[in-house]
């Protein structure tokens, strides 16, 4: 599992570790594995290379000027831009630099000389003041982000920007280290200019804002180095399942399984003006494993006419029969205050997408005995959380804890990064790793609700089947996109083979 803490519980336990090892040691953890990633993203190819270090004040700034002293004894040209000299850079870094023959030149917006340990090395270098750092970013094949790290609030500052859009113009790989500069490291939000990296080289653990959009899509490529802090026993504020967490989860059925010990589904979704969503979601928890499925609606023709194993009914969904799981919103027409009533007042759990949203009580769901999942997209979060929909795109992650603690409820909020929330608000909130940008298409979100229905049915807890559910339909999506357009029956069609991925991967680690 990949976990990612804030940032104050990285402080802590940088705190614990820097008090029983040699001074300095963490640093030089970090630069090594730094330079041994850059190394790696030339190609090998470090003697001769051009690297350009944009460094900022502080431990970020030194742990790249020591990466940086490191390519510059394997070969490599090093340049290292202060980009605010009216703030000293870390000085054994300097030091370190230019011992190896690295050269130092301050930033473009100075027109005089740093002073002490940050000190440039001419008055911005050769051709003016601060144009030897353009120079040097044109012919780079690599650049080093390391304004800010992790203790940056706010966007970048107005003098790095230009310079931050010019190493995003250069043709070398934009390296962040630890964090992109200009995000917010705890929670994924942008405000204010930020840099786009090609690569993040992240330190000790991930930091929630690299796994959470606005601020993932900024990330790249990810590359973890292990410093080896003590992180094992410290509460993770955001969790992603893997492949294995994932195997160990899904519902397998024994020798003695017959179709109701599997799990049966109950479906309350479709109209006569939308019965395709009333065949998505059952297409959904047939393809997730349930062991019957019972549809309660007015769009029983279409589902009937592609799945004959449904059993079907129009009345109440209480009259419908036993269920282990109800799964209610998606198409719903004029009888969704009634249908979701009926449906929150059993003791089954519940997964409320969709229309049923919009009617949503949130005293009716609180008062539950059984738990109960939201699934909302952002437009929908934020009806229900009374703010812009901006307001959600730009913090999901404290949209869907607020959210979950307000309605008592599990909340995976669908989107970008897909979000999984625990209703008390004291466990890690869950990203989904999976997923394509083709999933964006009409219907796929029927085939979720429909699929993490039948996981609900089979046992898993909320926070398991709303994760489990998400994993598997991010894959089923790849699977059915492999890079063209996708319609939600061709993701419903791919989620057997998701599945079979899924345990395969188990089995060849088994």
């Amino acid at each position: 599992m990949r976990t990612a803490h804030s940032v104050e519980t990285v402080r802590a336990v940088e705190r614990e570790a820097m008090a029983r090892l040699p001074e300095g040691t963490l640093m030089q953890r970090a630069a090594a594995g730094l330079a041994a990633a850059c190394a790696d993203l030339l190609e090998r190819r470090v003697y001769g290379a051009r690297v350009v270090l944009l460094v900022g004040s502080g431990d970020n700034g030194g742990d790249a000027l020591y990466a940086g002293a490191r390519l510059a004894r394997r070969g490599a040209g090093v340049t290292a831009v202060l980009v605010d000299v009216r703030q000293r850079a870390h000085a054994g870094g300097v030091a370190a630099l230019r011992a190896a023959g690295g050269r130092i030149v301050a930033g473009p917006h100075e027109a005089h000389r740093a002073h002490g340990a940050g000190e440039a090395d001419g008055a911005g270098g050769a051709g003016g003041s601060g144009s030897a750092a353009y120079v040097a970013l044109g012919r780079a094949h690599l650049i080093m982000d390391a304004l800010t790290g992790i203790g940056g609030r706010g966007g970048l500052r107005a003098e790095a920007v230009p310079l931050v859009r010019a190493a995003e113009a250069a043709a070398g790989v934009l390296v962040a280290v630890d964090l992109p500069s200009g995000i917010d490291a705890d929670s994924g939000r942008i405000e204010g200019e930020c840099v786009r990296a090609d690569v993040t080289v992240t330190f000790g653990t991930y930091k929630p804002g690299l796994l959470i959009d606005p601020a993932k899509e900024r990330a790249g490529v990810l590359r973890f180095v292990d410093l080896g802090l003590e992180t094992a026993g410290t509460p993770a504020d955001v969790e992603a399942l893997q492949h294995a967490e994932v195997a160990d989860l899904l519902p397998v059925p024994a020798a003695e399984s017959d179709k109701y010990r599997r799990g049966v589904v109950g479906i309350v979704a479709g109209s006569a003006r939308y019965p395709g969503a009333a065949v998505l979601a059952v297409a959904g928890a047939l393809r997730g494993g349930a062991g019957a499925v019972r549809y309660v609606g007015r769009g029983g023709g279409a589902v009937l006419a592609r799945f004959p194993e449904v059993l079907v009914s129009d009345g109440a969904p209480g009259d419908a029969g036993r269920v282990q799981a109800w799964v209610v919103g998606p198409g719903l027409d004029d009888r969704t205050k009634d249908v979701l009533a009926d449906v929150l007042a059993s003791d089954a759990p519940v997964l409320v997408d969709a229309d049923g949203l919009r009617a949503l009580d949130p005293e009716a769901v609180r008062g539950r005995g059984a738990p109960t999942v939201l699934t909302p997209h952002a437009g929908e979060a934020a009806a229900l959380l009374g703010v812009a929909r901006t307001e959600v795109e730009a913090g999901r992650l404290d949209s869907v804890r607020k959210l979950a603690v307000k309605y008592g409820a599990t909340v995976l909020l669908k989107g970008s990064t897909t979000l999984v929330a625990p209703p008390d608000g004291g466990r890690p909130v869950r990203v989904n790793p999976t997923g394509t940008g083709w999933l964006a298409t009409a219907g796929s979100g029927d085939v979720l609700s429909g699929l993490t229905g039948a996981l609900l049915a089979a046992g898993l807890g909320a926070v398991d089947a709303a994760s489990v559910g998400a994993y598997l339909h991010g894959l089923a999506g790849r699977r059915a996109a492999r890079g063209a357009p996708v319609g939600a029956g061709d993701v419903a069609g791919e989620i057997a083979g998701a599945w079979r991925d899924v345990r395969d991967v188990q089995g060849r680690n088994g």
